[in-house]
């Protein structure tokens, strides 16, 4: 930290989050829309966790990680959606400097959790289709539980030195984030503001920069390998099911990593006024509802499965 952020002493109690500025009915009605949105991924996401969990069928290396990535989508929906909701219908709209923090934390550390499954998932479908035959003796239960030990223990490491540097920077100005939740860019925007951080933001774009292309390439070559097999699959219903898959699973990567790169590659760098939230939106609220029916219901094991769980046979 330079000597000018030191010599600040003022301390930060609260901020404002804008969230969406609307008029009352307009909030009422994202309101209504995000309300709909949230319960239906929390059940989508806690019905395929549920199916993998009671049906012995399921108790399979894939669903293993499908299972997780579910329970990670609950708990990654939970660290910024109830509070948005509660931003709409707030007059003050204030989030204490602890929990500002505490939100910044756990909502970057599952979004590492969720690129690092990303990349697990395809690592998994790559073994599956490319070597079929040593699938089987590497993709164990036991290999397959420490790769998810690893995505949780390693996702809620990687962002712990950014948010220590975060709690060490003034805020000196007006304390309004842009924003429905307390994220890395308009933070830093915020302290720039009072004293150049360069080393704060160079330390948070790398760390970002790294995880995102690290994990997005490896997952783009092992869906590229994957595609290059699927070609040469002889059956063409077999080579139908098995690109229908890998498209949906790419669709998926494409869309979330196209949105977190626009936002985290640059954090504080000055994004368009208002585009940060609206891509942050996407990935942080629409692709976790999306992803149930992506990733597990056009999956007819899963279907099986839900509907045993769903239907109580």
């Amino acid at each position: 930290m330079t000597s000018e952020a030191r010599n600040i002493s003022y301390t930060v109690s609260e901020f404002i989050l804008l969230g969406f500025p609307c008029r009352w009915e307009i909030k009422i009605f994202f309101f209504s829309i995000f309300f709909v949105t949230y319960i239906l991924t929390l059940l989508g996401n806690m019905a395929i966790v549920c199916a993998v969990r009671w049906d012995c069928q399921l108790h399979s290396p894939m669903y293993i990680l499908l299972a997780n990535f579910s329970f990670l989508e609950i708990c990654y929906v939970n660290s910024d959606v109830p509070n948005m909701l509660a931003n709409f219908l707030s007059q003050t709209k204030t989030i204490s400097f602890a929990q500002c923090l505490l939100q910044l934390y756990f909502f970057f550390s599952l979004g590492t959790t969720e690129c690092l499954f990303l990349s697990i998932m395809a690592y998994d479908r790559f073994l599956a289709i490319c070597r079929p035959l040593h699938y089987p003796t590497i993709m164990t239960i036991k290999f397959c539980s420490s790769l998810v030990i690893f995505c949780w223990v390693y996702g809620f490491l990687w962002f712990l030195i950014p948010v220590i540097l975060v709690t060490q920077l003034p805020f000196c100005g007006p304390h309004v984030i842009d924003d429905f939740l307390c994220d890395l860019g308009p933070l830093l925007a915020l302290a720039s503001a009072c004293v150049p951080i360069p080393g704060t933001v160079l330390i948070c774009s790398t760390m970002s920069s790294l995880l995102i292309f690290a994990t997005f390439f490896y997952i783009i070559g092992s869906y590229t390998l994957v595609l290059k097999a699927v070609m040469q699959v002889p059956s063409v219903a077999g080579r139908k099911k098995a690109f229908s898959t890998c498209s949906s699973h790419l669709a998926v990567v494409l869309l979330f990593y196209g949105s977190v790169m626009m936002t985290y590659v640059s954090p504080g760098s000055g994004q368009a006024e208002g585009m940060q939230k609206f891509t942050t939106l996407f990935y942080s609220v629409l692709t976790p509802f999306f992803n149930p029916m992506i990733y597990s219901l056009r999956n007819k094991e899963m279907k099986t499965a839900l509907k045993k769980v769903l239907g109580g046979s």
